[in-house]
């Protein structure tokens, strides 16, 4: 039986925008982010997707996600970019999992753990260029470059930093943090004795940050179709664009005709002002559609645009569908995607969310069930 609410994913679309990643790329390889479950389009068949058009590395948030990956049957490099703590050094090291790597006490515990497997661990050392989250501090970085050298088991294979505002068009900022990190990086390559590979990009440095390749970029937003800062990046970039890869449909339960004065929703907090025909969807804050969104989205049904009337609730949302013709129960709604020449994308969610295209694939895509077409 087919769930009443379903996440489309399109692979011709994440085809699409890995292509335009790899032609912005150049010549530097592309470490395809596949972290909080593919930004809820689906870890397996994203990481299975993009390896197969020759991502360099798959880069995940927790060792356990590298984990899934590696019994999936990834062979690819899986880099370990947030969740490192000491709890997850013998997975690291068993799973062969490549780590970011920011302090000189994580770099010894995963020493002993590779020693103690008779293994060499490869890391990447990142440093702090301003995000204050994780990162070794300019001043400090190169002391962490020689430590990783006196330590048998470990091999230092990459360089890394993140651009605070990389999703910024405004180069500035990131100017000056892509000329900092490059001369650590010409400094800390004199002190390794083998080929090391810098990386700084993430979609915002790969689309705006002139010189941001380098050895590897590392795309996660621009992957799923979506531009970093939102609707401003669609609107400024030229042909070909990126493509939205998700769509979310929901199947209409029940089409209602209420008068005059009728209250909709939990507090009452809208009332009808003429004779309106609602629909009811399936769809509610535990799929995702935000209590948020009460009475701000729109859906689209027959190609029209129809408004959220009232409370969204847990399970259930009311459109206004009184203007739009033939309407019944089973005819489908379209909450992300496009239908005839009506569109809601991600970015007109995260407005009406008061958040970010992030924020809404992630939830969306991991709180319903997905199909993927093409």
């Amino acid at each position: 039986m087919e769930p009443l609410k379903r996440v489309y994913v399109s692979r011709g679309a994440l085809a699409h925008n890995f292509q335009l990643c790899r032609a912005q790329a150049g010549d530097a390889g592309i470490i395809a982010l596949v972290k909080a479950d593919a930004y809820g389009h689906g870890m397996p068949a994203c990481a299975r997707l993009f390896a197969g058009l020759g991502a360099s590395g798959l880069a995940v948030a927790e060792a356990v996600e590298g984990i899934a990956l590696r019994e999936a049957g990834f062979a690819l490099p899986v880099y370990v970019f947030a969740g490192l703590a000491p709890q997850s050094a013998a997975a690291i090291v068993e799973y062969r999992l490549c780590p970011l790597v920011s302090d000189a006490h994580m770099l010894q515990l995963l020493a002993r753990e590779a020693k103690v497997r008779d293994q060499v661990l490869s890391v990447h050392l990142k440093v702090d260029l301003g995000m204050g989250r994780q990162g070794t501090l300019p001043e400090d970085f190169l002391a962490l470059v020689r430590l990783a050298q006196t330590l048998p088991s470990i091999r230092v294979d990459g360089l890394m930093a993140h651009l605070p505002k990389g999703d910024e068009r405004d180069g500035s900022h990131s100017g000056r943090a892509l000329t900092a990190f490059t001369r650590l990086c010409s400094e800390a390559c004199r002190l390794i004795p083998h080929a090391c590979s810098c990386h700084l990009a993430n979609s915002g440095g790969l689309f705006y940050v002139a010189g941001a390749q380098l050895d590897q970029v590392r795309p996660g937003i621009a992957l799923y179709g979506y531009y970093p800062d939102g609707a401003l990046g669609r609107a400024a970039a030229t042909e070909p664009r990126l493509r939205p890869a998700m769509e979310w449909k929901a199947t209409i339960l029940q089409v209602r005709h209420l008068p005059p004065g009728h209250t909709v929703g939990y507090g009452c907090t809208y009332t009808t002002t003429r004779p309106t025909t609602i629909a009811v969807l399936p769809v509610g804050y535990a799929d995702g559609y935000l209590r948020k969104l009460s009475g701000r989205a729109q859906v689209v049904v027959g190609g029209q645009r129809a408004q959220v009337l009232g409370r969204i609730s847990m399970n259930l949302s009311v459109v206004d569908v009184t203007a739009i013709p033939r309407v019944a129960a089973g005819d489908e709604a379209v909450l992300l995607g496009r239908q005839g020449e009506a569109c809601i994308d991600a970015d007109e969610l995260a407005t009406w969310m008061e958040s970010i295209n992030y924020e809404v694939l992630c939830l969306i895509g991991r709180l319903n069930e997905r199909v993927y077409i093409d």
